[in-house]
């Protein structure tokens, strides 16, 4: 997620300080991204630095308000148009993880899926109350928070759908099929020995 252009986006709005900024970003996101202080001040400065946004007034308690530049409404409209680019690979750790213990001779890969499946559905379990504890999404910062929870109740879903998946592929293969012993091959490249030198 772009924390960058998120921050960017709320001081489209108007100018905000750093506190202000990430309240602001807490309300439209029903708190499900917690960011420091210190996250939102490096952000802004980095922001200066691209000329998206610029120092404005202080007020009397000393806090900097920030203002979005013309060149960051720019960038924010662009932000907005366009689609989220998802990676071609995948920095998964459970897909890495199943992938690396189906091949592990030795391993129980079923109940690695039954560990992960209980704590799946007890994460989905969680947001659904959550989702129902909630108010009815009849206000703007209800329907932010209710359309992140729903996020991340898809995703849990779906975690869980791939989790039986992955359970049905691997109960076509015996467990000795799937291992994977050490490769005999050796890589073109890696870090050279060291030598002593010779006098």
């Amino acid at each position: 997620m772009s924390v960058r252009l998120s921050l960017l986006a709320i001081l489209d709005q108007g100018p905000c300080y750093g506190y202000q900024l990430r309240a602001e970003f807490d309300r439209r996101t029903g708190s499900t991204w917690p960011l420091n202080v210190g996250q939102i001040y490096n952000t802004l400065d980095r922001l200066e630095r691209d000329g998206l946004v610029e120092k404005g007034a202080v007020d009397p308690q000393g806090h900097v308000y920030w203002r979005i530049t013309d060149a960051g409404r720019s960038e924010v409209a662009t932000w907005l148009r366009s689609p989220v680019e998802r990676s071609a690979g995948t920095r998964d750790e459970l897909a890495i993880k199943l992938a690396v213990a189906a091949t592990l001779p030795g391993v129980d890969v079923g109940e690695v899926i039954q560990s992960q499946r209980r704590a799946s559905l007890a994460q989905l379990q969680a947001l659904n109350r959550a989702k129902y504890a909630g108010a009815s999404p009849d206000g703007p910062e209800e329907l932010a928070w209710s359309l992140v929870v729903d996020s991340m109740i898809f995703t849990a879903e779906a975690e869980v759908r791939w989790l039986d998946h992955t359970e049905q592929r691997l109960a076509q293969h015996p467990q000795h099929a799937m291992a994977l012993e050490l490769s005999t091959e050796k890589p073109k490249r890696g870090r050279p020995a060291k030598t002593e030198a010779t006098a």
